[in-house]
């Protein structure tokens, strides 16, 4: 097994005479993929980060995830390009265990807010802090009404989920969800364009970030500008000549399924490809029913199987196999 990179393995890196830097893909889709990186195009990325947050030297921030993948290492970047106080803390899902004073920036996956929130003490400290990102995931509604809760006495707690990936060296867009300004829109940040594919999917234009427009697999809808996310092209679900969109199954069933689940699909001799439904409760009858009571006559899982945990990427996603 490769050993971890840690904060001091990337420092090293970057400040070797290389004009590049490796990193790899979340692994979502499959095995995680290296690839190299100019550090210019990362500090135009550090960049145009500090200027939307309005982030000037000597404010705080905290690292608390892994720097093998892009999000870890922007967040040292940043710190370095706008001269942050950066406090670097082992990843874990509960990064103010011992923290008592916020930070004026901090970039979190949802399952670390999520667990931070369920502890009270951790759970103010997180409401102080100014700048709140959470990256490499959905957020659910219940997690997106529990962040209202918690920063409605602070007008200053900004909470902010974005949108990019390993290629797009972090996010590009963002999106406000606390207080009067919560949107499910995304708004693309300064010098990015975005405008869909003749398929639906999202394109991406940042030269100042990559080369050339970006296709991704994202069907995704756009009005003035800004746009929001249907769901993966590859996550579409042929069954029986209807169209069923993964993420929009799992958003109809997530207020109501406790344990933990998650929507696949799997080829089918009569249909061609059916609904799966894989969660980690043992009570597959009353899934049945919530999903009959819930879902449109074609979305219905076909199989509902029960599974140990549902298998996760270190950055917190779904992990889908693509073969």
């Amino acid at each position: 097994m490769d050993r971890r990179m840690t904060y001091e393995d990337f420092v090293k890196e970057w400040n070797s005479d290389s004009e590049f830097v490796a990193v790899k893909t979340s692994g979502s889709t499959g095995k995680p993929k290296e690839m190299l990186v100019e550090k210019s195009r990362m500090l135009a990325s550090a960049r145009m980060t500090c200027d939307t947050l309005n982030l000037h030297e000597g404010d705080t921030a905290m690292l608390c995830m892994s720097t093998d993948y892009i999000a870890g290492k922007m967040m040292v970047v940043r710190s370095i390009e706008r001269g942050l106080k950066l406090t670097v803390i082992k990843p874990s899902n509960h990064p103010f265990a011992t923290l008592r004073e916020p930070f004026d920036f901090v970039v979190m996956i949802p399952s670390q807010v999520y667990e931070t929130l369920r502890v009270p003490e951790e759970a103010s400290v997180l409401a102080r802090c100014k700048n709140i990102i959470i990256g490499g995931g959905a957020i659910s509604p219940e997690l997106a009404k529990a962040i209202n809760e918690i920063s409605t006495d602070n007008s200053e707690c900004v909470f902010l989920s974005t949108y990019g990936m390993t290629e797009t060296l972090s996010h590009i867009a963002l999106r406000r969800l606390n207080g009067s300004e919560a949107s499910e829109w995304y708004t693309p940040m300064k010098g990015v364009s975005v405008n869909l594919a003749d398929d639906g999917c999202l394109v991406i234009d940042a030269p100042h970030l990559f080369a050339e427009p970006l296709k991704t697999n994202d069907i995704a809808e756009i009005v003035n500008g800004r746009f929001r996310i249907r769901g993966r092209k590859d996550n579409v679900i042929c069954s029986g000549g209807i169209k069923i969109q993964i993420e929009e199954v799992a958003q109809m069933l997530q207020p109501h399924l406790n344990a933990p689940f998650a929507i696949t699909k799997k080829a089918d001799k009569k249909f061609g490809e059916i609904v799966v439904l894989l969660t980690e409760s043992n009570d597959i009858e009353s899934i049945k029913v919530i999903c009959e009571d819930v879902l449109p006559r074609y979305w219905r899982p076909k199989e509902i199987i029960h599974i140990a945990q549902i298998p996760m990427t270190e950055t917190g996603k779904i992990k889908r196999s693509r073969e």
